[in-house]
């Protein structure tokens, strides 16, 4: 891919949550877990897992786990309504799309699912006393930054389904109730869920994204002081 199918990629990978039940081919699907896996990965580890659910009943068992999810987050979206840089009719076909994607997310020919094993923190007494004195605190580190190291690969899947002529979106409203999710996918104890991602051919077309101006969210050196460019 070069510089400008990049950047074209990036800048038109829309959320596509309306997809055709047509399969996806294999040997796509792989090509596509192939760019997931060329991601950073924290410290090299490289713990993560992708789970492809192609089955239909459990792409529709992962789908009741995120309805049941999905309509306790609506209740939150709706109570502390639009973002403040969306039109009335902007924030109406969001929130029309992802009441459709609630509803048929178990539609979806590929449910992928990116995970990521846990890594616990070595045991407080064989660390150095300066860094066991601050156990706490590098726990909660550890929980803090652990998204770094699968997120990334989540938008090398965003973007390798953009190049492929699939449409996909990042959910995680199914983490309200992980236990289940876990539980319909057989994970083992110390793997767990980072996204749900409904993958297949779009119905609706790719196309320019929406943004806020960089002007609005970058500073220069500290937070207020306005980047130049």
């Amino acid at each position: 891919m070069t510089d400008i199918a990049l950047f074209e990629a990036m800048y038109t990978a829309r959320a596509m949550r309306r997809l055709r039940p047509d399969p996806v081919p294999e040997a796509v699907i792989t090509k596509v877990l192939d760019a997931a896996i060329r991601a950073p990965s924290g410290g090299n580890a490289q713990n993560w897992a992708f789970v492809v659910v192609r089955d239909a009943a459990q792409r529709q068992a992962l789908a009741a786990v995120y309805r049941k999810a999905s309509d306790e987050v609506a209740a939150i979206y709706a109570a502390r309504g639009r973002p403040a840089h969306q039109s009335e009719e902007q924030y109406r076909r969001m929130m029309d799309a992802g009441a459709y994607l609630w509803s048929h997310i178990g539609d979806a020919p590929v449910l992928l699912v990116p995970c990521l094993r846990r890594r616990d923190m070595p045991p407080r007494d064989s660390l150095p006393q300066a860094v066991a004195a601050r156990y706490d605190a590098h726990l909660a580190y550890q929980e803090r930054i652990r998204g770094a190291s699968i997120y990334p690969a989540v938008q090398n899947i965003v973007l390798a389904c953009r190049a492929l002529g699939l449409g996909t979106v990042i959910t995680t409203n199914h983490i309200l109730y992980e236990d289940e999710a876990r539980a319909v996918l057989g994970l083992p104890d110390d793997v767990f869920t980072f996204a749900l991602m409904p993958v297949g051919y779009p119905r609706g077309r790719y196309g320019p994204l929406s943004r806020r101006p960089v002007a609005e969210v970058a500073f220069a050196d500290r937070w207020g002081k306005a980047w130049p460019g």
